[in-house]
């Protein structure tokens, strides 16, 4: 890896970071609970574990230039292992393993405030281009 690469990566990773704080503000305004930010697992990260009442809120945050750019960032490939993540934190923490389960897209983009698309996906409609559930 190039030096020009490793500054390239912490920009990104920075930018990311700061999506996922302002992505984690406004769910707070909404009266979500942040339970856990950046879960990495072996099957795959969460960039956000909200609740809201009773029901647990996993999140993927895409920061882009357009709304349409952030929603098409978000892969059949990204929202299985986004599905399989769930699965192992709801295992690792089994206080919550009785909640309803929602899977959320939050977008940010310059300018806007953070778009939350609540219930983006389901495990049903994986095979599903992500804008047939737009």
């Amino acid at each position: 890896m190039t030096r020009r690469d490793a500054s390239e990566r912490r920009r990104a990773e920075a930018h990311g970071l700061a999506a996922e704080t302002w992505a984690a503000w406004a769910l707070r305004l909404k009266a979500h609970a942040i339970l856990e930010r950046r879960f990495r697992c072996p099957a795959g990260e969460i960039d956000l574990i909200a609740r809201r009442g009773r029901t647990l809120v996993f999140v993927e945050v895409k920061a882009r230039a357009t709304p349409e750019a952030a929603l098409d960032a978000v892969t059949a490939r990204s929202r299985a292992r986004i599905l399989a993540a769930a699965d192992v934190w709801v295992a690792r923490h089994p206080r919550w393993a009785d909640c309803d389960r929602r899977f959320d897209v939050v977008l940010v983009v310059p300018g806007r405030w953070p778009i939350h698309r609540r219930d983006a996906f389901r495990g049903d409609d994986l095979d599903l281009p992500f804008a047939a559930r737009r």
